[in-house]
């Protein structure tokens, strides 16, 4: 009776189930405007960067295994962290790293990012000027006009930094950015990075050398030309961290500023983590938040404490990445909460861009690009050709055999694989987007494999059920009782390739885990593919005549099969006993 009750389940609600997701996965596909999966760089092309890892001066021994693998898993944070799918990062050599970068979204920020790789430090401000010496903003806060000659309140607002749970303040602040009169003064860095920045030190506390080196740094920044490609390329070279420093970054308005910097108060690795947040509450747009370590929060509140006693541009301190400002907030009180926001004129992108540089910017070594080139997709474009010429002819061979063999039975197979193959190809479109899922060549072959592995399972069920027609079943109850030991096989043979998908998308690196993750993704789409519609399929067709009766070319005859009629429909009468005469 077990197979009476399981032939009443209902079966047209298993595939109206699956064709429901198959058109809402559809649905979701054209709505997201994503109708095609990703491609990796060896099928859309990209571009390839190869840094070399440069000794500071006293430290050559940094160079070592553990900060390149380091310095490899921040850039694959850092990258990856602009949604680029794909991206490759990887050492050559003892101090190489390449990394490779698919064509696609946000690839150019990508690159921009890869090619500045240096530390991460928060300076305090001292001066800063618009290259070419002519004034940026007046040193005092100007809440009406526009120090840079732009209308007030335009693009050009100047970030700030303030506690981010604390109020929005009312104070204004400054538009721009600020050069200091008497700048022999006011640029002298003190020696040590405990001292208020902005104030030159005494001769009797620092001495001539002191008053020597802060007058040849002033000399520096009046020949700095920040427009000049070599002369930013070269500008802080050298200079440690524990160093006042000269540094180049645009403004606002694409200007190039030129600076004299503190000492480093913060460095990257105090910054636990950054993000971009759009501010609706406050209406400052897009900001972007930093949570600090417990060292850092400590540190940071030090210096915005006596940053937010000067007056501008020395109330400012200065987000440097490879010797560029990024960034160069205003400090309107001190922030001791262990966070801040930034706020500004930021916009969706500029703000994610920051907050990757905060969150992922401080490696352990210095790095410069040696090589910079552009791959095509021509020869990944053959070599998806004849992969997919190759899928074809197997998949070609697959169901001319199901034809020959199985017959009848065969339209369910290959039903069943034009379903596995929708919701796989909806699937890798939509997790593009949603996870940076990027089709690669090794990718491919993935698919191409799973087209055997869907097809074994069709087969078992199929066997089983043919089986029980040699035993002489009817059709019916031969498919009921043909799927526990069916359904048993396959769960444990899709089970072994699953789990050897998983192992190796965890122990390899690279393509290799396009391979791993498509064969793990197919291989539980085959899972849903055979429960939700094979079988159910399967018992429908049973109840039509051609199937139910055995036809010759339904696959099912079972005079073909092997069966002896006539057919086991009902419980055979057991024998009669013999008994002896008296």
């Amino acid at each position: 009776m077990g197979w009476r009750a399981s032939a009443q389940s209902k079966p047209g609600r298993s595939l109206a189930l699956i064709l429901i997701a198959i058109v809402a996965l559809t649905g979701g596909m054209f709505a997201s405007g994503h109708t095609k999966p990703r491609l990796g760089i060896d099928l859309a092309g990209g571009t390839s960067i190869t840094l070399r890892a440069v000794p500071e001066a006293g430290n050559e021994s940094a160079i070592n295994k553990t900060n390149m693998d380091t310095a490899v898993s921040i850039m694959e944070r850092r990258v990856n962290g602009l949604g680029v799918s794909e991206a490759e990062v990887q050492t050559q050599g003892r101090d190489n790293i390449v990394v490779n970068i698919p064509k696609g979204t946000n690839s150019e920020q990508a690159r921009k990012q890869v090619g500045t790789t240096a530390k991460l430090y928060f300076r305090p401000v001292i001066a800063t000027e618009v290259a070419g010496g002519k004034d940026a903003a007046s040193p005092s806060p100007s809440p009406t006009g526009s120090p840079s000659g732009k209308p007030s309140g335009a693009a050009s607002d100047k970030p700030t930094a303030t506690d981010k749970n604390a109020s929005p303040s009312a104070t204004p602040t400054t538009q721009g950015r600020a050069v200091t009169d008497g700048l022999k003064a006011d640029a002298t860095p003190s020696a040590s990075a405990s001292d208020k920045p902005g104030t030159s030190p005494s001769p009797s506390a620092s001495g001539g050398s002191a008053e020597a080196d802060a007058n040849a740094l002033q000399a520096k920044y009046a020949k700095l030309d920040c427009t000049d490609t070599k002369t930013r390329s070269t500008v802080g070279d050298g200079v440690k961290a524990s160093q006042p420093t000269l540094a180049c970054g645009k403004n606002s308005g694409g200007q190039w500023q030129k600076y004299i910097l503190g000492p480093a108060e913060v460095d990257g690795t105090d910054v636990d983590k950054a993000q971009a947040v759009l501010n609706t509450q406050t209406g400052a747009g897009w900001t972007v938040t930093m949570d600090f370590t417990d060292a850092g929060a400590k540190k940071f509140g030090d210096i915005t404490g006596k940053l937010a006693q000067n007056q501008p541009p020395q109330n400012q301190f200065a987000i440097v990445l490879d010797g560029e400002v990024v960034s160069d907030p205003s400090v309107r009180q001190a922030l001791t909460g262990g966070n801040a926001e930034i706020s500004g004129n930021f916009n969706q992108q500029s703000a994610q861009e920051l907050s990757n540089m905060l969150s992922y910017g401080a490696l352990p070594l210095t790095f410069k690009v040696d090589s910079m080139t552009t791959v095509t997709a021509a020869l990944g474009g053959d070599q998806l050709q004849a992969g997919l010429i190759a899928g074809a002819i197997g998949l070609a061979l697959v169901v001319i055999y199901l034809l020959a063999y199985y017959r009848g039975l065969s339209f369910v197979a290959i039903l069943s694989l034009l379903v596995s193959a929708a919701l796989t190809y909806t699937l890798m479109s939509l997790l593009g987007p949603a996870i940076g899922f990027a089709l690669n060549l090794p990718a491919v072959c993935g698919a191409i494999v799973a087209i055997g592995i869907t097809a074994d399972s069709f087969i078992v069920y199929f066997e089983r059920v043919r089986d029980e027609i040699r035993e002489g079943r009817t059709l019916r109850p031969a498919v009921e009782r043909a799927w526990p030991r069916a359904r048993r096989t396959i769960l444990v043979s899709d089970f072994v390739s699953f789990l050897a998908a998983a192992v190796l998308f965890i122990v390899t690196v690279g393509k290799v885990r396009g391979f791993a993750f498509t064969l793990g993704l197919t291989t539980l789409l085959d899972v849903v593919v055979v429960f939700l519609f094979t079988k159910p399929l399967l018992t429908l067709l049973a109840r039509r005549p051609f199937f139910a009766n055995g036809h010759k070319w339904s696959g099912l005859d079972p005079k073909s099969l092997g069966a002896q009629p006539p057919l086991r429909r009902t419980r055979r009468p057991s024998a009669p006993v013999e008994t002896k005469e008296a």
